[in-house]
């Protein structure tokens, strides 16, 4: 027998004769051990530490998690780079007072590594914190203590940030992926380059920043409270929740997203409480430096600041700005001692200058500070902000990066240098009106008085010609839309892909593209009117979309699709080469799809065979991440309201782009709820609250997800007629299968043979999770997401689906004159009860 296998025998015997009587200790002493199986837990049962693996991995970690918390959620991690592969490590306190990891073969993977002064015996204790300590226990000083060494997770009352006296530096490094707690490349870490903020980077790359402190001790948010400390000792921040009772953490993820989450016992999950980056102008330096980001434009969100201009007009122009963002405009005047000056710009995020830097003067204020930064020719903005009775002066020199528009109150206006001319420019349009407002209105009211008749009668001229003037906003709108005088004549639609600037076509050029609208071209019939293939003089073959004199979609329709899809680039979503607005004739022209839309293919007995449950699970994840894309990644948020399996078209590979947004609306920020007296959209894929009160929010779009899903897996129709069950939807038939255990039944057999059981039954339970009646139930895309990406997470039980009642084909019929579609064409004309 080797000596290797000796040792491990010995070690073995050790383990299971060794006095220790409990499974679990809420301290551990010198002589005593905790082993595979065993667990350290604090005081109040709120953590534990012993041994666990990640999902779909075989690996064994030493770590902490919370102990009330169903799922078992891993907060810190001792051996994160040294995992062992067998159920045999050993945590200890050693002869020396330090805490050592082994594992079989007597390796140490991991150790305190501290120094213990004297003779005094050490130990070691789970706080209620979730912080791991190791102490004297003569005097109870703490030798060491892990929220000092944290890995990918922040807890309440646990603090980043840098120890002045003893160099520490505590910050967050993602796990490299969901399965390995190993560091990853993502770091949240304290920047003191300028004054003191957190960077979220990915390798060396800034991805997202908080933007300067507040400069006060603390900020209080409802519930949370945000602790911020710069003294000579340390400069920190944490965070905690007033009510203890709350479980939350903070996480740094793989991917690059920082998220705080709260666990919510009755529903047995993690709620996403906040989360960053969230929206494109998130991003560091999205626009480029000195440029100004801003969510809210529909146009470009990207935009130069005061007496600068695009360093690349043309990549400005195609809506690209990051690379290469703005410089100062060429005046031919000095910036330095020729009257110059700077303007104002509030509700922003201030700046960061990743060259020259920012200097922080103390006790100045506004006036002074303004004064010393004109002095200085290098002094490109600055800011004046009160930090209690005291107001305090920030500069920056150099590059001036990552503005963005920043409702929020404890902003401080920024500053920025510009030139004389300039400077007279921006004077007149804002102080210039000002201070002459009350002459002015008494002129307005003067004239307008008089004119008040007039006006009356040509507001009453102007309503009969309604018609006339609509078709003239159109065409004044195209114009503006193409940024030209004209629409676009010969072969301009030829050079469309080299001039997306200019999407408005002429009518001669699709006439040609499309063979005068051949029928042997036509592909289909929406509810905005006919679709024709085309294809352009250089072999790119396209899809056009023509306004159907009869179609329920108008000029609103036509317009807000144009408006929307030129601004949203994803790979799960079609892409548009251009538009022609001439004569009566309105037409929407689309890269071409091949393989047609999604309902061509499930609900065809012949051609669904070709769809095995790969490409199926596929397609359900390429349509998720278009959706969550229009709700939380896009720079608009965008609720599509019309989601079915026919707007869900297939590419070459039978990839999903989603299509057809002439009724989708955009969200502000923070809303969260809209209603509308004009209900559209195709009866099976409306949710309850829509179709019934139109009430819709982006839950609405998850209810049509879930009825898309639900029939990719089964290949049936949710608005077909099953005679031989008391549900005649899909989504009442698949409820009472569920209920019965039964849900594989509902599998199309035409995939049969390909399927994984549990794979489609977490797709099923997903899908009825998206039903749910109460719109509050449901989950949202991000949350949809990552249940289809991961099997680790448990899922939650659906409740009861909307529509699951017994209908009958007089009930359809009546449903379709009242209050929807059900041949699949969108409607828009019906009112909202």
């Amino acid at each position: 027998m080797n000596s290797d296998k000796l040792l491990k025998i010995l070690i073995l015997v050790f383990l299971f004769f060794f006095p220790f009587s409990s499974s679990s200790t809420e301290t551990l002493t010198q002589n005593q051990f905790i082993k595979d199986g065993q667990t350290l837990i604090s005081k109040e049962k709120n953590f534990s530490i012993g041994f666990f693996s990640p999902a779909n991995s075989s690996y064994r970690y030493l770590g902490i998690w919370f102990t009330k918390v169903k799922e078992q959620t891993p907060v810190w991690v001792a051996n994160r780079n040294d995992p062992f592969n067998d159920s045999l490590g050993v945590l200890s306190v050693n002869q020396d007072g330090n805490l050592v990891l082994h594992d079989s073969f007597n390796r140490s993977l991991w150790s305190t590594n501290v120094s213990v002064q004297g003779q005094a015996s050490t130990a070691a204790q789970l706080l209620d914190s979730g912080n791991l300590v190791l102490i004297q226990e003569n005097n109870k000083n703490v030798l060491w203590q892990s929220f000092d060494y944290p890995t990918d997770t922040l807890l309440p009352n646990m603090s980043l940030g840098l120890n002045r006296r003893t160099g520490l530096n505590k910050f967050l490094t993602s796990w490299k992926s969901r399965d390995d707690p190993g560091t990853g490349d993502c770091i949240y870490k304290l920047n003191l380059t300028e004054a003191p903020q957190f960077f979220l980077y990915k390798g060396s790359i800034p991805y997202w920043r908080t933007g300067p402190w507040p400069w006060r001790s603390s900020a209080i948010k409802s519930n949370l409270t945000v602790s911020y400390i710069n003294n000579g000792d340390e400069i920190s921040y944490k965070y905690f929740f007033n009510d203890s009772a709350i479980i939350t953490r903070i996480v740094l993820d793989n991917s690059g997203l920082l998220q705080q989450f709260v666990w919510n016992d009755g529903e047995h999950r993690w709620k996403e409480f906040w989360s960053a980056p969230k929206y494109r102008c998130d991003k560091y330096g999205q626009c480029g430096a000195y440029s100004i980001c801003n969510p809210d434009d529909i146009d470009f969100e990207c935009s130069c600041l005061p007496g600068y201009e695009p360093k690349s007009p043309r990549q400005w122009y195609l809506r690209e700005g990051s690379e290469l963002g703005c410089v100062r405009k060429k005046s031919g005047l000095s910036m330095c001692g020729n009257g110059e000056g700077f303007v104002k710009m509030e509700h922003v995020k201030a700046p960061f200058s990743p060259v020259a830097g920012r200097m922080y003067l103390s006790m100045m204020s506004y006036e002074v500070c303004k004064q010393a930064c004109l002095r200085n020719c290098s002094c490109t903005a600055f800011t004046s902000l009160k930090d209690g009775k005291e107001t305090n002066c920030l500069h920056w020199y150099g590059e001036l990066m990552d503005i963005k528009v920043h409702y929020d109150e404890r902003d401080p206006s920024v500053y920025v240098r510009v030139d004389a001319a300039d400077l007279a420019k921006n004077t007149r349009k804002s102080g210039g009106f000002l201070e002459n407002k009350g002459r002015l209105a008494l002129v307005v009211m003067s004239i307008a008085v008089p004119l008040l008749p007039v006006i009356l009668l040509a507001h009453l001229w102007l309503r009969k010609k309604k018609k006339m003037r609509v078709k003239r906003k159109l065409h004044n709108w195209s114009l503006n839309f193409a940024g030209t005088k004209g629409s676009l004549e010969g072969n301009e639609l030829e050079d469309s892909n080299t001039n997306p600037g200019q999407p408005i076509f002429a009518l001669s050029s699709i006439v040609a593209a499309t063979d005068n609208f051949s029928p042997a071209n036509k592909l289909g019939q929406g509810g905005f009117g006919p679709v024709f293939k085309g294809q352009l003089p250089n072999g790119q073959h396209i899809a056009v979309k023509r306004l159907s004199k009869s179609s329920g979609q108008g000029i609103e329709e036509f317009k807000n699709e144009v408006k929307l899809i030129a601004k949203l680039q994803h790979r799960n979503l079609v892409k548009m080469i251009g538009c022609c607005i001439q004569e009566e004739e309105k037409m929407l022209i689309y890269e071409y799809m091949s393989n047609k839309s999604l309902n061509f293919f499930i609900f065809d007995p012949t051609r669904s065979s070709s769809l095995n449950w790969s490409k199926r699970f596929e397609i359900i994840i390429g349509i998720a991440r278009g959706i969550l894309y229009l709700h939380h990644d896009s720079r608009l948020r965008i609720i599509h309201r019309d989601l079915k399996t026919s707007n869900i078209l297939l590419d070459d590979e039978m990839n999903p782009k989603i299509s057809d947004f002439g009724v989708a609306r955009i969200f502000k920020a923070n809303q969260i709820q809209d209603k509308t007296n004009r209900v559209v959209g195709t009866y099976g894929y409306m949710s309850p609250e829509y179709a019934v009160f139109g009430k819709f929010s982006t839950k609405s779009d998850v209810f049509s997800f879930g009825v898309i899903l639900l029939e990719i897996v089964s290949g049936k129709k949710n608005s077909g007629s099953y005679m031989e069950h008391p549900s005649q939807t899909l989504i009442g038939q698949v409820w009472e299968l569920w209920r019965e255990d039964r849900a594989l039944d509902i599998v199309d057999s035409s995939i049969n043979e390909s399927y994984v059981p549990h794979e489609v039954l977490r797709s099923i339970q997903i899908g009825l999770l998206c039903v749910q009646e109460d719109a509050r139930d449901r989950p949202d895309m991000l949350e949809v997401l990552l249940m289809l990406c991961t099997d680790a997470t448990t899922l939650p039980s659906p409740k009861q689906p909307a529509f699951i009642f017994r209908t009958t084909s007089n009930d359809l019929k009546s449903v379709a004159k009242g209050s929807c579609s059900i041949n699949g064409v969108t409607l828009t004309n019906v009112e909202a009860r």
